[in-house]
């Protein structure tokens, strides 16, 4: 079969042959007839598959049939990249149907987007944070959508969105079509799914299923020796390009800085970077400008990044369906994919469920050369830096509140107390008042090495997740 077959308008045909397209793909010859047929789908699909031309496709084919100038499609994404990515494959497989498409946002200018919204567009993507701005200031008027589109689903649930994503159907008319795609159904995506779709067409198409092109390895290694190791993979591969997956936004930027400082063409993306400098990754990336990325999962997700040629967890992922995200960024379109995994002793569980879910098991490699046998450090120091011992006083005994200090003594070191040397620590010495803190900080705390704090001395809460995709 191919794309002839679905009776697309000639204007969305036209976009469809230009752009290459020749042979549907299994996601995209299920749900594009039911979707052309006005019917409610519910798609089950990997990163990869062809999701965004599924649902995108058959919306055009409808839009473009109608009138013009205001807000008739409305797609919700998790993060900035994925609507960019989404809202440029629209542009492209619309080219020639002259409608208009805005994204919205957080992290860039509101006033852009809201001049864009006032000359009149025909589809919106947006997520959910910066959309309910717009809502709540009323410059976006979604009384005329009929075509809703969730897509990555459960990838909202895991960023806290879903309660935006419901105040945000609450504004829409009831009279719509609705579209959800998610990689996983846990049960908040399966009520969601219950709530908003209307006797839905259900289309499942490789369910933890990596491509067959992609070929698997583990390599068992200490959590102090795998930077090292890191290291001596990439020496002894061919890597054309490289995406690196850690558990964390710090350690992505740690082990890019690493990966640069040692000669690599790398970059990192995570939560902490401003929207033009993750967009400028993933440029750079994408053109070859940077040869690896380091990226954390909630950065990556969803991002099309044709020809990876080799994805590396430094962190294995927590679930399988995780890890089948990650390695679905490679192998793709028949082409061959490596897939390395750096694995502990703790993670062998986890191991042990990924192979379940693929079926076989994974081989195990050592690296031939690499010293294994290199002892960890007592405090590893790839993430902590030894505690600053106490300075020891003269006088310990506690002064009364307000007590001026007495004068000072001759013979008295300069700011009134004798010169007490300092303790030797080992490891680099830090900077000025932050001598012991841990390397790099930790998750949540700002570049300077404190938290903001609100007034009251209320703890402060971390919204930096939510932040990613407003």
């Amino acid at each position: 079969m191919d794309f002839k077959e679905f009776n697309l308008h000639p204007q969305v045909q036209a976009g469809v042959e230009a752009m290459g397209y020749v042979t549907p793909t299994p996601i995209q010859l299920q749900a594009i007839p039911p979707v052309i047929a006005g019917q409610d789908v519910l798609g089950l699909a990997q990163t990869g598959t062809g999701k965004t031309a599924a649902f995108g496709l058959p919306m055009l084919h409808r839009l473009v049939q109608g009138e013009r100038g205001r807000v008739r499609g409305l797609v919700i994404a998790p993060t900035r990249e994925l609507a960019e990515q989404i809202n440029e494959a629209l542009n492209s497989m619309g080219k020639l149907t002259r409608l208009k498409s805005v994204t919205v946002y957080g992290g860039v200018n509101i006033n852009t987007q809201i001049k864009k919204l006032k000359e009149g567009v025909d589809i919106v993507v947006a997520c959910p944070g910066r959309l309910l701005d717009h809502i709540s200031q009323g410059t976006v008027d979604l009384s005329g959508v009929e075509v809703l589109v969730l897509d990555e689903a459960d990838q909202m649930f895991d960023m806290g969105f879903l309660p935006d994503v419901k105040k945000i159907l609450r504004v829409l008319p009831g009279k719509r079509q609705n579209l959800m795609f998610s990689a996983t159904m846990p049960d908040d995506i399966r009520i969601l799914a219950h709530e908003i779709l209307r006797r839905p067409v259900t289309v499942q198409v490789d369910r933890a299923a990596p491509a067959a092109t992609v070929s698997h390895a583990l390599y068992p290694v200490g959590q102090h020796l795998k930077t090292p190791l890191l290291f001596e993979l990439l020496k002894h591969t061919d890597t054309e390009s490289v995406l690196i997956f850690t558990k964390t936004k710090h350690r992505a930027k740690r082990v890019g800085e690493q990966l640069e400082k040692g000669g690599y063409k790398a970059t990192s993306l995570q939560g902490n970077l401003s929207q033009n400098r993750r967009q400028a990754a993933l440029d750079g990336f994408r053109d070859g400008t940077y040869q690896i990325m380091v990226a954390t999962d909630i950065a990556a997700r969803g991002i099309d990044v044709s020809l990876v040629s080799h994805v590396v967890n430094y962190d294995i992922p927590d679930t399988p369906e995780a890890y089948t995200h990650r390695i679905g960024r490679t192998g793709r379109a028949a082409k061959t994919g490596d897939a390395f995994t750096l694995v502990t002793g703790e993670d062998e569980p986890m191991v042990r469920s990924i192979e379940r879910v693929l079926g076989a098991k994974i081989e195990r490699r050592r690296l031939e050369g690499f010293d294994y046998a290199v002892p960890a450090p007592k405090k590893d120091a790839e993430f902590v830096r030894p505690p600053r011992e106490p300075q020891r006083r003269k006088d310990n005994t506690a002064k009364p509140a307000g007590a001026r200090p007495a004068a000072a003594k001759p013979g008295a070191a300069a700011g009134g107390r004798k010169s007490v040397p300092m303790p030797v620590i080992s490891g680099k010495q830090g900077g000025a008042g932050n001598a012991g803190a841990p390397a790099g900080g930790r998750e949540g705390v700002g570049a300077a090495g404190k938290r903001h704090q609100h007034p009251g001395g209320n703890r402060p809460t971390n919204h930096a997740a939510r932040r990613s995709g407003r």
